[in-house]
């Protein structure tokens, strides 16, 4: 559907894509990796057509539509939320409007050219199913969070975050047949970002998606594009199996590039030893040149990488947080009789639904709002310390980064304050940059810095790991994973928290449930709960076993013989899957050996989730008949 063509792309004297070439089919959903700077906003830009190139090309077939969703947009509008979503098929909205125009008019002062025009219309709509794609837009909005009252809203009364919501509902309005994604869960909380996830599996289109979400990628992506090096590699599957395979790949260039240095290292010192020689310079030109063919292999830069090391807070009392009875309301309550304790050593995730005062709770624990109702209690010896959401509007533009964090933590040394922000990828002249120039991902890391060296026993994080990449998200994970204090966190990465969490609380109106165990614990806990409160429908055998075909017993044995073969058949595959994986881990990468590997490896594969399928199925008409 999308063919790339030896694309090239330079900024300067930065090589962006040196020659890249791969080809997207129309149901690929594929996440699209790399360092920050390799290019993969860049990528999406030039197939939108918004951008143009140095070189190659990029053919899109024939009458296919994409749809392009940047990573911010500005969208402003005096329109309700749901009226600027209808407004993506802007003809059949414009239609809409003057057919409610003539309804008040032709109310007052009915002629019969109105009449006319207005029956025109309305068979216009009905023509192209506005009243579906209307009910389609309400749907949408639903599942990103906004309720009827939020759907009335002008869209420029919203928040930049909610805006970007309107932008997504608009783009997947659209139904096209490939999607571009740019961050698309950057202004999602849990709950929708969980909805949008069931929306991508559900769709009949595929995408290149952009995400720092790990558990996203993960469970979105079948396939796994690489930018690295101005290169484009290709994984088949998700971003799991990218890094096995990663690993892999890398250890075998890496052997291989010590082989050709070896090898390079070899004809030079022969070159040297010959090339005065009259009767050698002969063949010490013919290995200079032989020298100047080779295909060079280019290793990969390793990264700075942060090194975080905690060190143990000062011991609080079991006790150290206590909430009791809190309520809170705005023009209407928000929440009512919030009552829960954290024990020392608890890391506890603060979930929510939207609206439901998340935030709020949040910002009344941590002293940023006045109580209106109840209370809230530290225990004893307990130093807090508050990471907040917004760093843009925390930190002092007029200071440097090392002022910011001198004046916030004013009993720790220079050289502790300079370790720290080392530890964060600040050094030499790094902690002389003023925080206004920062970008979003380096204001993180100054708030981070300040917290770890506030020598608190209680960490408050609001969204830690915003506009961070996975892998400093994943440093910064297991240092708060190692630490000894006590963590409360509100966080919309579903990895982060699920892997950080042994304590769930959940805010609902009516107040709060408290949950041991992690994130997926949580999930699991409470789809237990409503199942069983669902009603249940209570079938006969006879009733049960109706929507099945009749087996005579020559079919069920045979069935039962077919289901045999199957399931031996799942056996096998089950065992020559990990033994093709180790195969591939001993033959070098991008050989015939390996790609022929890969092909078997990705048909396995696929049988065996086919396999799987058709027993599942086989077993269900023999247990119908036993």
């Amino acid at each position: 559907m999308i063919y790339i063509k030896n694309l090239e792309l330079q900024f300067g004297n930065q090589v962006v894509f040196d020659e890249i070439n791969c080809t997207i089919n129309k149901l690929d959903r594929v996440g699209l990796v790399g360092r920050n700077g390799t290019g993969k906003s860049t990528l999406l830009k030039i197939i939108a057509g918004d951008m143009g190139t140095d070189g190659g090309e990029i053919d899109i077939q024939r009458g296919s539509k994409i749809a392009y969703m940047p990573q911010e947009v500005v969208i402003a509008s005096d329109k309700s939320v749901v009226d600027e979503t209808l407004a993506t098929f802007q003809y059949l909205y414009d239609m809409s409007q003057e057919k409610i125009a003539l309804e008040a008019i032709i109310a007052a002062n009915p002629t019969a050219s109105d009449v006319n025009r207005y029956a025109e219309l309305e068979h216009e709509l009905l023509e192209h199913n506005y009243d579906s794609k209307k009910a389609q837009a309400q749907k949408i909005l639903t599942g990103l969070g906004f309720d009827d009252k939020k759907q009335a809203a002008k869209v420029a009364n919203l928040s930049v975050g909610w805006r970007m919501r309107v932008v997504l509902a608009k783009l997947l309005l659209q139904e096209a047949d490939f999607y571009l994604f740019d961050e698309p869960t950057n202004h999602l909380d849990l709950s929708t970002k969980n909805w949008f996830l069931q929306f991508l599996k559900d769709g009949s289109f595929g995408y290149l998606l952009v995400c720092h979400d790990r558990y996203f990628l993960e469970e979105a992506c079948n396939k796994t594009f690489e930018l690295s090096l101005g290169k484009l590699t290709v994984y088949h599957g998700n971003y799991t199996f990218y890094l096995e395979q990663k690993k892999m790949r890398t250890e075998h260039l890496e052997q291989a590039y010590e082989q050709q240095q070896r090898e390079i290292k070899h004809k030079e010192s022969i070159i040297s030893r010959f090339r005065a020689s009259a009767t050698k310079a002969a063949m010490a030109q013919s290995m200079i040149k032989s020298l100047d063919k080779i295909d060079r292999i280019e290793l990969e830069r390793k990264p700075k990488t942060m090194v975080l090391k905690m060190q143990p807070p000062a011991r609080s009392g079991q006790q150290v947080l206590v909430v009791k009875d809190v309520s809170y309301s705005f023009d209407r309550p928000i929440f009512k009789d919030v009552s829960f304790e954290i024990q020392r050593g608890d890391k506890v995730a603060l979930v929510a639904p939207n609206g439901t005062g998340k935030s709020t709770l949040f910002n009344l624990i941590a002293g940023k709002l006045k109580l209106q109702k109840g209370s809230v209690e530290f225990g004893h010896n307990v130093i807090s310390a508050l990471f907040d959401q917004d760093q843009e509007k925390v930190l002092d533009p007029n200071k440097t980064i090392v002022q910011e964090v001198t004046d916030a933590c004013p009993n720790i040394t220079e050289a502790q304050i300079r370790a720290t922000l080392g530890s964060f990828l600040f050094s030499g002249d790094d902690v002389k940059k003023s925080t206004k120039v920062l970008s979003g991902g380096e204001r993180n890391r100054v708030a981070m810095s300040k917290i770890i060296l506030s020598k608190a026993n209680l960490f408050l994080l609001d969204e830690p790991t915003n506009h961070l990449d996975i892998e400093s998200k994943e440093v910064i994970l297991q240092a708060l994973q190692s630490f000894e204090g006590t963590i409360l966190f509100v966080s919309h990465d579903q990895y982060f928290t699920n892997k950080l969490a042994t304590k769930v609380v959940e805010l609902t109106e009516q107040g709060v449930t408290l949950y041991f165990g992690n994130y997926e614990s949580y999930v699991s806990t409470k789809e237990t709960v409503q199942s069983s409160q669902a009603p249940k429908e209570v079938k006969t055998k006879q009733e049960s076993s109706s929507s099945m075909p009749k087996i005579d017993k020559k079919d069920l044995y045979l069935l039962q013989k077919k289901a045999k073969n199957v399931k031996n058949k799942i056996g096998n595959l089950e065992r020559q899957i990990p033994t093709l994986l180790a195969s591939i881990g001993n033959v070098a990468y991008g050989t015939d050996e390996f790609n022929k590997l890969q092909d078997e490896l990705k048909k396995a594969q696929t049988d065996l989730a086919s396999s799987t399928k058709d027993w599942e199925e086989m077993q269900k008409q023999i247990d119908s008949v036993n």
